[in-house]
């Protein structure tokens, strides 16, 4: 976002987010926390809705840049790179990014822009993981038996559940983390695994 000032007070509704929550905060709690005007925060957002909307969308976008930003030699380590930028406690400073997307993804049931933007970043980690998964079986370091949109759907609820229960529940992510590395292990690698059946 080019607009600075804008920029800052997204900032500042994130911390002010962070510290009060959805139903609490205030506009006027942001001004405070941008050391700017109640009408300074009219001036590059029309209403409360418009902001959060906004604020979203800057927090996914910080999400998606941290999930592009990984890499590995093969597909095994950039799915491990994965897991650990959204969930081992190495990203714990980041933990807080992540209960503010929760504060605002709560909305998704009564808000189509706010549904709309999850949605968008759903397909984008369903895409990120179904890649690496893709990659990992036509290497033959995945089971070959292994369909990628399974898998990544399964990956996809493994993450964000995963953050659901840090926020919600007080989980380790260091353990949550450690249960999506066991599940590609069992799941994912190549090798002998018992045959499915029906």
């Amino acid at each position: 976002m080019e607009d600075e000032p804008a920029t800052e007070i997204l900032e500042a509704t994130y911390r002010a987010l962070c510290e009060h929550g959805y139903d609490d905060l205030t506009l006027r709690d942001v001004a405070a926390e941008a050391d700017r005007s109640k009408a300074s925060i009219h001036y590059h957002y029309e209403s409360k809705d418009q902001l959060f909307v906004t604020l979203l969308e800057y927090l996914s976008d910080r999400f998606v840049e941290r999930v592009a930003a990984v890499d590995g030699d093969t597909p095994r380590e950039r799915l491990d790179a994965v897991f650990e930028v959204l969930v081992s406690d190495a990203a714990a400073s980041e933990q807080s990014l992540g209960t503010a997307m929760f504060e605002v993804a709560a909305r998704a049931p009564h808000d189509d822009a706010v549904r709309d933007r999850l949605a968008a970043f759903d397909d984008l980690l369903f895409e990120r993981f179904r890649s690496i998964v893709a990659a990992g079986v036509a290497a033959g370091e995945f089971d070959d038996r292994i369909e990628p949109d399974d898998a990544a759907e399964t990956l996809v609820t493994g993450v964000l559940g995963a953050h659901v229960r840090q926020i919600v529940a007080g989980r380790s992510s260091d353990r949550l983390y450690a249960e999506l590395n066991a599940y590609a292990e069992r799941q994912l690698l190549a090798g002998e695994r018992p045959e499915v059946t029906q």
